[in-house]
């Protein structure tokens, strides 16, 4: 019998850690609870979870200062993180991501959806690592070595700075990532580089991809994901968020 995947749950909410407690034990996974931020650090360290569902407003440290310290952290940055997050605080979900927290749950949530986000992080999280030569979404294909864009037999001619964007999408598909996370794949020396330049690239890249094109989702005010195989596209925006 395999051994159940532990959880580390830092939420101060008697209610919500109830919920969660529940539905972890429905799904198979082995929870435990703390109520503030500085001991949810310390159970960290100590036990090194395979996963952390962080509250953003915790007592004692708040659920940022918890994951920058577990993302800057040499033995605990491979850690998956949830942060659970207000629905209409945008900023704080940019912020979040930012640190490199893996995915956000807006509250109120369902635990079913919470447990199903959890189960495809660690099944992304235990696979093994090993570079991908070729990434393919749908009918399209992006050779990593060669630096090609293909549909079917037809090359599609794309900047690299537009390649880079479109790798890191796929490499974290199913995520949403901002648009900070997506600037380091700009190549560009020679100009002042922003956050809003991703939202060009990105028109530029559905524009080349075809009328039709829908596997990149805007997430308004957050930044994009390139949804999943088994998705259903949905109704992108019609601007950038």
């Amino acid at each position: 019998m395999s051994q159940k995947k532990r959880i580390l749950l830092v939420e101060d909410e008697e209610d919500i850690a109830a919920l969660i407690k529940l539905q972890a034990e429905i799904s198979g996974y082995k929870l435990h609870v703390e109520v503030d931020g500085i001991n949810g650090y310390r159970a960290i360290e100590r036990e090194k979870p395979d996963l952390v569902i962080l509250d953003i407003m915790l007592p004692g440290q708040n659920g940022f200062d918890v994951c920058r310290k577990v993302k800057s952290h040499a033995e605990l940055k491979n850690i998956p993180v949830i942060i659970l997050t207000a629905k209409a605080e945008e900023l704080d979900v940019i912020l979040g991501l930012e640190l490199g927290a893996d995915d956000y749950i807006p509250k109120p949530f369902s635990p079913k959806v919470l447990f199903s986000k959890i189960k495809a992080i660690l099944r992304r999280s235990k696979e093994p690592e090993k570079p991908q030569k070729v990434l393919t979404f749908g009918e399209y294909t992006l050779e990593i070595d060669r630096y090609l864009l293909r549909k079917g037999d037809k090359n599609i001619l794309i900047t690299l700075s537009e390649f880079g964007i479109l790798k890191r999408l796929l490499i974290n598909r199913g995520q949403v990532l901002s648009r900070n996370q997506l600037l380091d794949d700009i190549h560009n020396d020679d100009a002042f580089v922003v956050d809003r330049n991703i939202d060009v690239h990105i028109a530029a890249l559905r524009k080349k991809l075809g009328p039709n094109f829908d596997w990149i989702e805007t997430v308004r005010g957050v930044g994009y994901r390139m949804r999943e195989d088994s998705e259903p596209p949905a109704k992108r925006s019609s601007s950038s968020g």
